[in-house]
């Protein structure tokens, strides 16, 4: 079987809409909207605001939206503000990545994000009240250093217990 040249997609070209391609593709330009590739480079002057889904990407660029891929690769140069699903996740140093990351067996296919957070507040069992928690106390003595005893605060002055002229 023949090998195809990648598709490069050069720094002047401004995509507004998907791309799509089984093979390689090297996008130096900005995209807006979804990528989708066997294998996908983004370069350090790239910009893709969407999806981005590969069997492996390298990125050095800019990236606004999530990232799907078996193996993803996040350069120094690279600025990821999404959540990345993964198979091998690698990233430089000096890398920017602002989102949620989770190792998937099936990147491709997996579009779920991170999973919420469970609720502490919420009763244990069905018909149960959950009380709301109390506010703890704020401490009124101010710590000093050096093994010295804490000392009160004074509170603060008002007009009902200021001194009479």
């Amino acid at each position: 079987m023949k090998s195809k040249a990648p598709s490069i997609l050069s720094a002047d070209l401004v995509v507004h809409g998907s791309i799509m391609s089984e093979g390689e593709v090297q996008l130096d330009g900005t995209v807006e909207g979804d990528v989708r590739a066997g294998s996908l480079t983004i370069g350090e002057e790239a910009n893709v605001k969407g999806e981005v889904v590969a069997e492996t990407v390298v990125i050095r660029g800019r990236v606004q939206g999530s990232v799907r891929a078996r193996q993803v690769q996040l350069a120094s140069t690279a600025r990821v503000e999404g959540d990345v699903i993964h198979a091998t996740l690698s990233i430089e140093s000096g890398a920017f990545f602002d989102g949620h990351c989770r190792r998937s067996t099936d990147p491709m296919t997996d579009k779920a994000t991170a999973k919420p957070a469970a609720r502490t507040d919420a009763p244990s069992s069905p018909g149960a009240s959950a009380a709301p928690k109390p506010a703890e106390p704020q401490p009124q003595a101010q710590s000093s250093s050096f093994g010295k005893p804490a000392t009160p605060a004074a509170p603060p002055p008002s007009a009902a217990n200021a001194p009479k002229a």
